[in-house]
């Protein structure tokens, strides 16, 4: 790692796997986190740089609270070019928060981007090294059903469109297990950063 430089690591996990509860670890330990979701949520949310470009592109999508999701849902769904239309207005717009982020952090020496569909579509590019957040079949498959709205049709829907997770923990290079409990996970999640920075964050 350079002087000076921070090291960049994607943070992903399949559905159920805790990621968001590991993501949630690395701030409270002082890590600076940029959340993609948490940054589409805000550019489509109410005064959001997506809504004009949105609401342009799939007409009566959009309200006074933003992006009505499952109208956009409903219009982009099953529908390849429609979705490549969507992310072609939402996707720059997350690269240049991405940008500002990692400026306001250049001094830190650990940046995390969590990033849930890493392996499925944005790839490594510009990441040091990929964190897969991981747990039990059976675990997650708990934890999922237990999700309002959820029902075993539509979470098999979602590992359909998943890279597996025996792929995602061969494919990392740090898998953090939480099938265990929440005081062996952020034991995990310091050793992690212990192993990227040397330095050993609060205990």
């Amino acid at each position: 790692m350079s002087a000076g430089k921070p090291f960049i690591l994607g943070l992903t996990g399949s559905i159920g796997m805790g990621k968001s509860a590991v993501a949630a670890m690395l701030r409270g330990l002082g890590v600076p986190v940029f959340d993609a979701d948490a940054a589409v949520h805000e550019l489509q949310g109410p005064d959001g740089a997506c809504i004009e470009p949105i609401e342009r592109a799939f007409p009566g999508t959009t309200g006074p609270q933003g992006v009505d999701r499952q109208k956009l849902g409903a219009a982009v769904f099953g529908n390849a070019e429609a979705l490549r239309l969507l992310e072609s207005i939402v996707h720059p717009e997350v690269a240049e928060m991405r940008r500002t982020f990692l400026a306001d952090n250049a001094t830190a020496p650990l940046i995390v981007f969590d990033i849930p569909l890493l392996y499925e579509k944005t790839g490594q590019h510009g990441l040091d090294a990929v964190a897969v957040v991981s747990a039990p079949a059976e675990m997650q498959r708990e934890r999922v059903l237990a999700r309002p709205g959820m029902t075993p049709e539509k979470f098999e829907q979602i590992l359909k469109l998943q890279v597996p997770d025996a792929e995602k923990r061969a494919r990392a290079d740090y898998v953090i297990d939480t099938g265990v409990s929440l005081a062996e996970t952020r034991h995990a999640v310091q050793r992690l950063i212990h192993a990227i920075t040397g330095t050993l964050p609060g205990n």
